[in-house]
C-alpha cells in the first residue's frame, strides 16, 4: 500500500503531472520568479501585475517586497477558488509563500548592487516570464493579474500573455508617481519581454500536461 502511494507521487503521463512534477515546478518557478524581481529591484524598476502593485507599495510605503506582495494577493484568492478550483488555488498560494519568502532572504545570498534598466528589463522580464511559464504549467501562478488572466483564457480562448500586458500597461501608468520617465520606459520594455515570453510560450493546443 505505501510502495503503491509512493509510486503515484512519482508517475507522470502525457496528459498528467505528477505530485514530485508539481512540486518541481512550482519550487523552480517561485525560485525564477524572485531572481527576475532582483534584477527589476537591482535596476530601479517596476513590474506590471500583482508584483507591480508590491513594487509600488514598496516604494512608497518602505515596506519589504515580500510582504507586499503576499498582502496584495490576498483578495484574488477568492476567485482563484471559484473559478479555478481548489487545486489551482492551493498551488498558487503555495507558490506565492514561496516567492515571497524568498523574496525576503535573497539578497544575504544575491547582491544585485548594480544593474543596468535596459539589461535588468530584458533580462529581468525574461526570467519573471520564464518563471510563470513553469507555474502555469503545473496549473499555478503568482497570484493576481495572473489569475485573472488565465481565468479570461480559459473563459474567452484570450491569451493569457495579452491580457496581462493589458493590465499591466494601466499599473505602470501609475508608476508615475514614483518613478522617472526613464525607469518606467524600461520597466514597459520588461513589462513587454515579461508577457510576450508568456503569450508565445503558453498555449494550451502546444502543452497538454496538467
Amino acid at each position: 500500500m505505501a510502495s503503491n502511494a509512493f509510486a503515484g507521487l512519482l508517475n507522470s503521463s502525457a496528459d498528467r503531472h505528477s505530485l514530485l512534477d508539481d512540486a518541481q515546478g512550482i519550487v523552480a518557478g517561485s525560485m525564477l520568479a524572485v531572481l527576475g524581481v532582483s534584477l527589476l529591484s537591482g535596476a530601479g524598476l517596476l513590474a506590471g501585475g500583482t508584483a507591480g502593485l508590491a513594487f509600488l507599495a514598496h516604494y512608497a510605503t518602505g515596506l519589504s517586497f515580500g510582504l507586499c506582495f503576499f498582502v496584495v494577493n490576498l483578495p484574488f484568492y477568492y476567485l482563484a477558488f471559484r473559478r479555478l478550483g481548489a487545486a489551482f488555488t492551493i498551488k498558487t498560494f503555495a507558490a506565492i509563500a514561496l516567492t515571497s519568502v524568498l523574496s525576503e532572504f535573497i539578497s544575504g545570498f544575491i547582491s544585485m548592487a548594480h544593474v543596468d534598466p535596459i539589461a535588468g528589463a530584458l533580462f529581468g522580464g525574461l526570467v519573471i516570464g520564464a518563471g510563470m511559464l513553469a507555474l502555469f504549467r503545473h496549473r499555478a501562478s503568482l497570484g493576481g493579474i495572473g489569475i485573472l488572466a488565465l481565468y479570461i483564457q480559459d473563459r474567452f480562448g484570450w491569451r493569457a500573455g495579452f491580457v496581462q500586458l493589458g493590465f499591466d500597461g494601466v499599473i505602470l501608468a501609475l508608476s508615475f508617481f514614483v518613478a522617472s520617465p526613464f525607469i518606467i520606459a524600461c520597466s514597459v520594455l520588461g513589462a513587454i519581454v515579461l508577457n510576450l515570453t508568456i503569450a508565445i510560450n503558453h498555449r494550451k493546443d502546444r502543452y497538454i500536461a496538467m
